[in-house]
């Protein structure tokens, strides 16, 4: 096919579901962090913290990263109370969870994130990262120790 060609260009160069890669998110209502992570070698990495006022703007970027990651699942952290019991941000994630899968067609798993924000939060300061440096990472390394958990607890090479 030529350059100039107009027949059925595709955006996607693999089949997503084939993907070992996988996105994960830390869902909050002013902030989304992102990881990435792979399948294969089962390890994830902050990648972004997703700011925006709207969904329309929050869901634009996760297109954006979608279309660049080409993940074949996508994991969102659930968040539960210390006793296990649900509140109104679980509900929230659930609901988020089901807008992924409807926009963009890929599974999502929930897992439970209780306690990811502490361990990332001690992950940064172990690092010497503190005070304004570690707030504008806290979301995505959340969403890491979030997509780690799923990885280590799905078996690499799944």
């Amino acid at each position: 096919m030529s350059e100039g060609s107009s027949h059925h260009p595709s955006p996607i160069t693999h089949s997503p579901k084939q993907s070992t890669t996988v996105l994960g998110f830390d869902f909050g209502l002013k902030r989304i962090g992102v990881a990435v992570g792979d399948r294969m070698i089962g390890v994830a990495h902050p990648l972004q913290t997703i700011h925006g006022e709207s969904n329309d703007q929050r869901f634009s970027v996760i297109e954006t990263l979608i279309k660049e990651w080409q993940p074949g699942l996508l994991v969102v952290g659930q968040p539960f109370h210390i006793d296990g019991g649900e509140h109104d941000m679980t509900l929230r994630c659930r609901r988020f969870s089901r807008q992924l899968e409807g926009r963009f067609n890929l599974p999502v798993v929930l897992v439970d994130e209780r306690f990811s924000s502490s361990a990332a939060s001690q992950d940064l300061r172990e690092a010497g990262i503190t005070g304004r440096r570690q707030k504008e990472m806290l979301d995505q390394v959340a969403a890491q120790q979030i997509l780690q958990s799923y990885l280590d607890n799905s078996g690499s090479g799944n």
